[in-house]
């Protein structure tokens, strides 16, 4: 049924179809509407859940760790500074191979204090060991949670999954969403049991102390079920399409590349603004594209290769920093083609959007003329020079 919806409140419905059994979060700007319309639904009998209120992130991610191990469908919610305090559990949620699902509503991260979008939160814990997806808009980012909790919950995964929507951009902006029906969701995400927990009749233990003669091996493990799931995510979102009809890849999404020669490879909410820019410079005769990014773990390696080694010039976009070092995105990106005979002739490196500044069509125009032959690394789009001599002032301060 389509309805009228704010973001959270889209992906707030959808978890309510998944029936998770424990939901814990902490509210934090932006993702506080995701996890009080949850609360309310829970209160209201409309979902046989425990809401468990915490103090902290850091409590919230113990809980959903806890519900999982013991074998139940689990749920939370974070944003910024929130995900930062989880991080340690974070890691150990993913090495004890708990699939719990969490959204995040990726904001920037302080200090200076700022509660507006970019991609640094998600993109820091990018190694934590959870699969993590990009959305591009709001119906995207609910569609997500259901295939997460399907690709986290096969028994040869195992993994829990991070859906990642901008904040404000998708939590608080409002589209027409198709929210499936009960009968829908039922289909596709059957009752999860799950094939080991912590069970009183049947002792295990979880998380163990390891010594070096088996962490190498519990690490390696892990790696390779994210090259598994590499191949199981589009069989996910094929059997998502014939159930509600609509298609996603699930790994990456190509717009206009065919014979495109300039193509920006992003993730997010931003891509729509580049989608509108490519069909305005299209009528113009101007031979661009977009690669979308949308499983930023596992990394796509392969699909990305083939989807740009025929194009000439290509220009990654990062809302995100590695301070002291390359952008994140445009690192991974280069390493795809790092050995290989046939690449692009120029990978350039765009940092925009920080910590909500706007993303502009303009924005994204200078980007495409900044391609050329020669490569840019790591230039700021829209920089302001006039606020840096006050910025360089603050930090001495």
């Amino acid at each position: 049924m389509k309805e009228f919806l704010e973001g959270s409140m889209a992906v707030a419905k959808v978890i309510q179809l998944c029936k998770p059994g424990v939901i814990s979060a902490y509210p934090i700007t932006p993702q506080t509407h995701i996890v009080e319309e949850l609360a309310q639904i829970v209160a209201d009998g409309h979902l046989n859940a425990q809401f468990v209120n915490v103090e902290s992130e850091h409590s919230a991610a113990s809980v959903v760790l806890g519900a999982s191990a013991a074998g139940v469908r689990a749920y939370t919610a974070t944003s910024s500074q929130g995900l930062l305090l989880m991080g340690e559990v974070v890691f150990n949620i993913a090495g004890m191979r708990l699939p719990v699902v969490m959204t995040t509503a990726v904001r920037a991260i302080s200090a200076p204090i700022n509660i507006w979008n970019d991609h640094q939160d998600a993109v820091s814990l990018r190694d934590a060991g959870w699969v993590q997806f990009h959305a591009e808009d709001i119906q995207e980012a609910a569609d997500l949670h259901l295939i997460a909790y399907k690709l986290g919950e096969d028994k040869s995964i195992m993994l829990p999954v991070m859906v990642c929507m901008d904040g404000f951009i998708l939590t608080h902006g409002v589209e027409t969403v198709d929210i499936p029906t009960q009968e829908e969701v039922d289909k596709f995400l059957p009752a999860y049991k799950a094939p080991y927990k912590l069970d009183v009749e049947n002792p295990m233990t979880l998380g163990p102390l390891v010594d070096p003669e088996y962490y190498t091996e519990a690490r390696y493990a892990l790696n390779e079920t994210h090259k598994e799931a590499l191949a199981l995510i589009p069989k996910i979102t094929a059997d998502f399409a014939k159930v509600f009809g609509r298609t996603y890849n699930g790994l990456i999404e190509g717009y206009q590349l065919k014979d495109a020669e300039r193509v920006i490879v992003a993730m997010g909410s931003v891509c729509g603004t580049i989608k509108e820019v490519i069909d305005e410079l299209r009528k113009k005769g101007k031979k661009v594209g977009l690669l979308k990014i949308t499983s930023l773990r596992p990394f796509p390696v392969n699909q990305i290769y083939e989807a740009l080694k025929n194009i000439s010039k290509v220009a990654v976009i990062d809302r995100a920093l590695s301070l002291g070092s390359f952008a994140p995105l445009s690192a991974e990106i280069k390493a795809v083609f790092f050995g290989k005979a046939k690449k692009p002739k120029a990978i350039s490196s765009f940092i925009v959007g920080l910590g909500g500044r706007d993303i502009t069509k303009n924005s994204i125009k200078e980007i495409f003329r900044l391609m050329t032959g020669k490569e840019k690394q790591g230039e700021f789009i829209d920089l302001k020079p006039e606020l840096l001599k006050e910025s360089y002032e603050q930090n001495t301060l």
